[in-house]
């Protein structure tokens, strides 16, 4: 389980009805396949040993007494294989008879977890046969030994943190008292159920989203696992719909009408952040619960999930283009209700051609639409210097008069020059002191327009650059309202493009098209035959590896080593893995130096689940050490 992750297999056989022989024989092909595939966790459906449809025939000693003698037969095949391992039989205890799922591990019975809530109303009649199950464990032999019977146990897996097991039985799930609910709250990080869920129209989308909610109201890994083909069609079919969840997300689900093996990887890891951060998440309650030990081996899990290279840019088209409004919007409204508060009535905004300073125009356009403004009174600031290019230069007044705002430009090379003088510094030394005053002059000129307008100046900076430090402490770094604060670098060339797709004007989405066509750079230095000298990509690193670190990092808690493992993944073909550790040790080196930067910022709104505001979501000091963190990262060399 390295790095948190462990394989789960949903296996629907195909099974015999009342041929418990037959039965065991597919269960025991089932584990063969799944353990050899990896799986670790390992779920068969509701009453999977007898088949679910067997009626009346449930009541007799024949098939009860068959049904034992081959669940020992499975328990013994079980020898070796580490693995937690969950099957559903008919059981009788007290003279009562219990819908259960047995849990077992290396031929070890661990427990016996029964039905809670039985069914009796439209096509199910469970009640005629089965008792609900008692909550607190109580004793059961099994072959001279007692094992706990009850629906509170918990599975816990020995040597592995955070790997604990919960288990239900299919209605259980549709119950308003989900016994699932208790296993969370007990430590459960992974919730099993054994289901035999019959197929009506519209039910599994139904069923989907159960399974979906469970998963993420409780935070937990979710393996629902029902039974298929070979179950009785008198008067219902099976589809064998069968779906493997974490924390909201349908990791696998099986096609429904067909028998197989469904696998996931579940994130524990993962899902003990999640809760960990959750300060409404409670503290761990295992009053009346029974915690059986089991052991899982410590090796590392094949990886078959994906992860997004781009986490932040929905991979399906109407998806981004749906996350694209709903960002402008947020983004224009948090401008549009700082307006309002103020009472100002005029923008001031610098603008580059370049994609960042864009889409700001873009948000301060909609804006004053919705507030019925002026956008004359959108003042738009070009300000050329020892890096402009004409591309870059042209595309910014194109782009302000196109959109009907008012267009100055003030050439700031000479103040420049005069500051240099003040300060003895050659403008011939193109260092860190010769670009940051080019971006402090830029800054003072917004600020002190906005003085003479009695306006606001409208901030660029995106959190990709937020992140990295990439921003001229108060010069481009400070603002009276940042609209990009909030919006990776990899998502701000998805909005500008939405804008382009979607604006109705094609004077504004060819200049729009030739911005996103331009390279990333601050133009700070001069340029090389007319073209952009300095690539800021080429100085820091792909924003699309950044952005990665930024988001599994921030958003999921992964550590170094787990970050590399899986951008190796996601980053095959693309970069190398040298490169891909290049890169990460200076996002680090650059998020942990820079804390500064971020620790004042100006207001700005938050627009995903990650966001580095001092004021929202992050909280971290500016003098934190980097050590931790260093040392893990050196131990990938």
């Amino acid at each position: 389980m390295k790095y948190g992750f462990i394989k789960a297999a949903a296996v629907t056989p195909k099974i015999r009805v009342a041929d418990p022989v037959y039965n065991r024989e597919q269960i025991c092909d089932g584990i063969k396949e799944a353990y050899e595939m990896g799986a670790r966790i390992l779920v068969f459906p509701e009453l999977c040993l007898t088949g679910y449809t067997c009626g009346d025939l449930f009541l007799q000693e024949s098939l009860l007494h068959a049904a034992r003698e081959q669940l020992q037969e499975v328990l013994l095949f079980t020898k070796g294989y580490a693995a937690l391992i969950f099957v559903g039989l008919p059981l009788e205890r007290g003279g009562k008879l219990y819908n259960a799922a047995v849990a077992m591990a290396e031929g070890r019975l661990l427990a016996v977890i029964p039905k809670r809530n039985i069914p009796a109303y439209g096509e199910f009649y469970e009640a005629r046969h089965f008792t609900p199950g008692n909550k607190e464990a109580e004793p059961f032999v099994w072959n001279g030994e007692e094992v706990p019977f009850g629906t509170d146990i918990l599975l816990q897996a020995e040597g592995m943190d955070g790997l604990t097991v919960g288990c239900e039985i299919c209605e259980d799930l549709w119950a308003a008292d989900t016994p699932a609910t208790g296993h969370a709250l007990a430590g459960a990080s992974v919730l099993v159920n054994l289901s035999a869920s019959d197929e009506t129209i519209g039910k599994d989308a139904y069923r989907e989203m159960l399974v979906k909610s469970a998963s993420a109201r409780l935070v937990a890994g979710y393996i629902y696992c029902s039974a298929g083909e070979g179950e009785s069609t008198q008067d219902l079919v099976f589809g064998g719909h069968s779906m493997i969840a974490e924390n909201g997300n349908i990791l696998v689900q099986e096609k429904r009408f067909t028998e197989g093996i469904i696998y996931g990887e579940l994130d524990v890891e993962r899902l003990r952040f999640e809760r960990r951060r959750m300060n409404t998440w409670p503290a761990i309650q295992r009053k009346g619960y029974r915690v059986v030990s089991f052991h899982l081996r410590q090796e590392e899990t094949a990886l078959t999930r994906t992860f997004n290279s781009m986490p932040f840019v929905p991979s399906d088209q109407k998806e981004r283009e749906r996350r694209c409004e709903e960002i402008l919007s947020i983004q224009s409204y948090g401008l549009k209700k700082r307006y309002e508060h103020t009472g100002c009535k005029k923008a001031v905004i610098g603008i580059s051609g370049g994609l960042d300073s864009t889409l700001a125009l873009l948000v301060t356009v909609r804006a004053f639409d919705m507030l019925s403004l002026d956008r004359k009174d959108i003042i738009a600031v070009t300000m050329p210097c020892f890096g402009t290019t004409d591309r870059t230069y042209d595309n910014a007044c194109k782009m302000a008069l196109t959109l009907g705002m008012t267009l100055e430009e003030i050439d700031i090379k000479e103040a420049v020059r005069i500051h240099f003088r003040d300060i003895g510094q050659s403008e011939k030394t193109h260092d860190v002191t010769y670009e940051n005053s080019q971006a402090r002059e830029r800054t003072q000129v917004l600020m002190d327009i906005a003085n003479r307008e009695n306006a606001l100046v409208i901030g660029t900076g995106d959190m990709s650059e937020l992140a990295l430090g990439w921003a001229t402490y108060n010069g481009d770094h400070m603002s009276m309202y940042g609209v990009n604060g909030g919006v990776p670098k990899t998502l701000v060339r998805h909005l500008v493009k939405y804008y382009a797709d979607t604006c109705g004007e094609e004077n504004l989405r060819q200049v729009l098209l030739d911005v996103l066509d331009t390279p990333v750079s601050p133009e700070l230095l001069p340029p090389v035959e007319g073209k952009i000298s300095q690539k800021t990509e080429d100085l820091v690193g792909p924003y699309e590896l950044h952005d990665f670190f930024l988001y599994y990092m921030l958003r999921l808690g992964f550590s170094p080593a787990k970050l590399y493992y899986i951008a190796k993944t996601a980053f095959s073909g693309v970069y190398e893995k040298e490169v891909i550790l290049k890169w990460m040790k200076i996002f680090y080196r650059r998020f942990f130096t820079q804390q500064f930067k971020r620790s004042c910022l100006p207001d700005g709104p938050k627009v995903g689940s990650v966001a580095l505001s001092p004021r929202g979501d992050w909280r971290m000091p500016s003098d934190a050490c980097l050590q931790v963190w260093q040392r893990e990262l050196e131990a990938l060399t």
